[in-house]
């Protein structure tokens, strides 16, 4: 038994929440394959099915984000399956919004959810998708940024992102967590949303050829004053400027 597990808060105030995208990643994977209706189970929403030839369980924890890992950890327990059978499912500030990253094991680096998974399950050694919903920008903006709803802009690379996820999810099941990045990057590469290929700084833009200033300028381009060769103006420019005969 494989347990697909998503983070998130439970309650239709929270569905539809930045930090609520664990849930909606499982979701979209219990709407695509075969798996039984949700029912309430292990202090969460559970569904069993089958990914190709392998048992999964989906789990949305119903113990709220900060209590996450009692609920996984009670199923981990009841199937008598190692850390390592657990994918989670859950949101990252620190990656811009839509993009992914797949790790084995590692730190809770700053999420609640996967502190208390550390602390419930028997080792880190589970696998995680982190996916990026963005920074703010500002400490003090953080929790009303995960706590608030995405924009329906964000459905633009949202709603792929999430498709492509459930449509692959059998390379998930096989531990081919490469060929699944694969699939999500030619799949999302063209739903970025703005600003997430990054600009140019202002150091690698080609900058405008640099112009000389407007005095440089007519210096260079002026014409040379006709001097005259002979005559009384002639000696007297030959006096001032020290021109000896």
């Amino acid at each position: 038994m494989l347990i697909f597990a998503g983070l998130g808060n439970p309650g239709a105030k929270h569905e539809r929440q930045r930090h609520n995208v664990g849930f909606m990643a499982v979701d979209a994977i219990h709407d695509t394959g075969d798996f039984s209706p949700w029912k309430p189970r292990f202090q969460a929403l559970a569904s069993e099915g089958r990914i190709g030839s392998e048992k999964v369980l989906l789990l949305k924890p119903a113990t709220y984000m900060n209590e996450s890992g009692r609920a996984v950890g009670e199923a981990l327990r009841f199937f008598k399956v190692d850390a390592d059978a657990v994918t989670a499912f859950y949101d990252e500030l620190d990656l811009t919004p839509g993009k992914v990253r797949l790790k084995t094991g590692g730190g809770a680096g700053g999420h609640n959810g996967i502190r208390s998974l550390d602390q419930h399950l028997p080792s880190k050694d589970y696998r995680r998708v982190r996916i990026g919903i963005g920074h703010p920008g500002a400490k003090e903006q953080v929790t009303s940024h995960v706590l608030g709803d995405f924009a329906k802009a964000d459905h633009a690379w949202l709603d792929p992102l999430l498709d492509e996820m459930a449509r692959n999810a059998d390379m998930l099941v096989a531990g081919d967590d490469a060929g699944f990045m694969n699939r999500l990057a030619l799949r999302t590469q063209s739903n970025e949303p703005p600003g997430a290929k990054g600009q140019a700084s202002a150091k690698t833009k080609k900058q405008p050829p640099k112009q000389q200033s407007h005095i440089r300028g007519a210096r260079n381009n002026a014409s040379k004053p006709d001097v005259p060769k002979s005559g009384p103006m002639a000696e007297m420019l030959a006096k001032l400027l020290g021109k000896k005969d």
